[in-house]
């Protein structure tokens, strides 16, 4: 299957809302705008372009990951599946650029972030030379 892969660069417009489908699996969903900047030789100043809004939907883990790690204007690094979908609404035509993300970071080129994994992974046990586990030390008189 050929999917368009995308990565963007941009700020939250809307707080992440989520939702749980009738299976039980959880989505998340917000919208994303970047914009393009662009030096100006006339003025020599930076100018901005125009806007681009995406649609942003995560599912299962990381829509949960989103909904408890992102706010509104927060810099954003999303990748994912793009897919472009025309419809008409009152008889007026659109487009509408979607992105399925995969993967999701804070734009760490703006500002910083501390990472909290979700699921510790078990502490690895040290075993005695001889292949033996130590003793538990609250069992030891």
């Amino acid at each position: 299957m050929n999917e368009t892969l995308v990565t963007i660069v941009g700020n939250v417009a809307t707080e992440p809302e989520t939702q749980v489908t009738a299976t039980g699996v959880s989505v998340t969903r917000f919208r994303l705008a970047t914009t393009s900047r662009r030096f100006d030789p006339e003025r020599g100043a930076w100018t901005d372009g125009p806007t681009s809004f995406y649609t942003v939907r995560a599912w299962r883990a990381l829509a949960g990951n989103i909904k408890e790690s992102v706010c509104v204007g927060e810099p954003l690094v999303v990748q994912g599946r793009l897919r472009i979908r025309e419809d008409e609404v009152d008889g007026r035509r659109f487009v509408a650029a979607e992105i399925d993300a995969q993967s999701l970071g804070h734009d760490l080129s703006r500002g910083v972030a501390r990472f909290t994994r979700v699921h510790a992974a078990p502490a690895p046990t040290r075993a005695h030379p001889d292949g033996v586990a130590p003793p538990d030390p609250a069992s030891v008189p």
